[in-house]
């Protein structure tokens, strides 16, 4: 589905823009209830802020073919905005954090999440695949999704080996930290780094172990009103164990 680069974007058709007139209508809705935007007002994550139904239904708007079989029920659609400036320091981000945002597109793993004061990274969320459906029209560099090709290959790679021998029960108790970035600058030296400037109804679908990020804002890039506003789906397996496959 996602093909040798761990990606690929399917276009436009009537069905998915279907999908967004009513996503954005209930997106409109969620930035104006208000919210926490992060990265000094310039991102707002909204994880599971969109009110789909467990098939992805928004209001009128059927989720559209082209997404893989996911488990059922599906989550709350995430809801990132990005807006022009992004990003700019804000106080839960430290200096390093902030300098790693600009320099390196913030590029991560999902569902290897931060655990503890020390922040030390271990697989909770076994995700199945990541799309994103493009919202709104925005410039090629209005703070587009970055992604670095192949790279889910090296990742697996690298997390299979720190986890064998262990019981994939016991996966999410195992630190991953420096085998996650050790990963990373490896795949940051070898792997081409791709924007991806969705265009409203687009959408793009990651292998899970791709390692992914988003662009800075350039000056002089336009956008909708609300910004860049991409819904995310990421739906979890049932168990850990699969997590690893190399589909």
């Amino acid at each position: 589905m996602v093909g040798p680069a761990g990606w690929t974007v399917l276009p436009a058709n009537p069905a998915r823009l279907a999908w967004v007139a009513s996503a954005l209508a209930a997106a409109r809705a969620v930035l104006a209830a208000g919210g926490e935007w992060r990265c000094g007002g310039t991102w707002f994550p909204g994880v599971d802020a969109l009110p789909n139904d467990a098939d992805g239904r928004i209001g009128d708007g059927t989720l559209p073919e082209g997404l893989p079989d996911a488990p059922r029920p599906l989550h709350r659609a995430q809801l990132s905005v990005t807006r022009p400036g992004y990003p700019q320091p804000w106080p839960g981000e430290g200096e390093a954090a902030f300098g790693y945002r600009l320099r390196r597109d913030a590029a991560h793993l999902d569902g290897l999440l931060p655990v503890g004061p020390d922040r030390r990274r271990h697989m909770r969320e076994p995700h199945a695949w990541i799309a994103g459906i493009a919202l709104t029209k925005a410039d090629p560099g209005a703070a587009p999704l970055v992604v670095w090709e192949e790279s889910h290959r090296a990742m697996r790679a690298a997390l299979a080996s720190a986890l064998k021998g262990h019981d994939p029960a016991e996966w999410g108790a195992v630190d991953l930290t420096e085998t996650y970035q050790s990963a990373r600058r490896s795949v940051f030296e070898r792997c081409a780094r791709r924007e991806i400037p969705l265009l409203p109804g687009e959408m793009v679908v990651m292998h899970r172990h791709l390692l992914h990020g988003i662009a800075p804002w350039q000056a002089g890039a336009q956008a909708a009103p609300e910004g860049r506003m991409i819904a995310y789906f990421r739906p979890c397996l049932p168990t850990l164990a699969g997590w690893l496959a190399a589909d």
